[in-house]
């Protein structure tokens, strides 16, 4: 099994207890960042009434719902590579539109979507100056991508020590118990220190076609913002 697929694998089996799993770890500040994002977003775009919205890595499709309290679009739609994780998502959000689909290779037009996002995804996509371009050939000229992701951190103050800690040692405990499945959360850490810093991936994205409108960090670093127009 290559290595693209494995991801993948992984995240079926912990598709059934991933909501909770990202409530609990990250104790509920993720859904603070979603929120911050999408208003961002919208802000630099200018207008809330859009043609449609794509979220690629959905998962089980929590971005959506907050792009739909912040937008007015025609469809929310959501890619994935999981079919266990678009289980759970269609299930939990029949409102919205879903397809299985990588981020490098995206099952959709060029120039149709005003927005899209991708939301702690592109560090588990492999060819991802593949799937960067395809981000900006399915945008609509002046279009908005918004990023999430957890970038590679320097560890030289007490307090990246301490998230450290928590990330490798505490994390896998918990996100093993409650899935059942702790290699999925070892994953994590280790993927982070195998991840770009912030400025690599803002030069990916330069690299790819965009220009930067805001970079911003929240949680002392832990999660970053990344807001670009095509």
């Amino acid at each position: 099994m290559d290595r693209q697929k494995k991801i993948v694998s992984m995240f079926d089996d912990i598709a059934k207890s991933y909501d909770l799993a990202n409530r609990v770890l990250s104790f509920g500040s993720d859904i603070v960042w979603r929120k911050r994002a999408c208003k961002k977003a919208a802000e630099c775009y200018g207008k809330k009434d859009v043609e449609r919205v794509v979220d690629v890595a959905c998962g089980t499709g929590d971005m959506l719902q907050f792009w739909q309290k912040e937008l007015s679009a025609k469809e929310y739609l959501g890619v994935d590579p999981s079919k266990k994780m678009l289980e759970v998502a269609k299930e939990k959000l029949p409102q919205f539109k879903f397809i299985e689909g990588y981020a490098q290779n995206l099952p959709l037009k060029s120039q149709s979507a005003d927005f899209l996002s991708i939301t702690y995804g592109i560090r588990n996509v492999v060819d991802r100056m593949d799937a960067l371009k395809e981000f900006h050939r399915v945008l609509k000229k002046g279009g908005v991508l918004v990023i999430l992701e957890f970038t590679k951190r320097e560890k030289s103050t007490p307090l990246d020590k301490a998230v450290e800690f928590y990330m490798k040692r505490v994390l896998p405990k918990i996100g093993g118990f409650l899935s059942g499945n702790k290699e999925a959360y070892e994953y994590l850490p280790n993927s982070i220190d195998g991840f770009l810093t912030t400025e690599q991936l803002v030069k990916e994205l330069r690299q790819s076609g965009f220009e930067i409108e805001e970079v911003k960090s929240y949680s002392f670093g832990i999660s970053t913002m990344f807001i670009a127009k095509k």
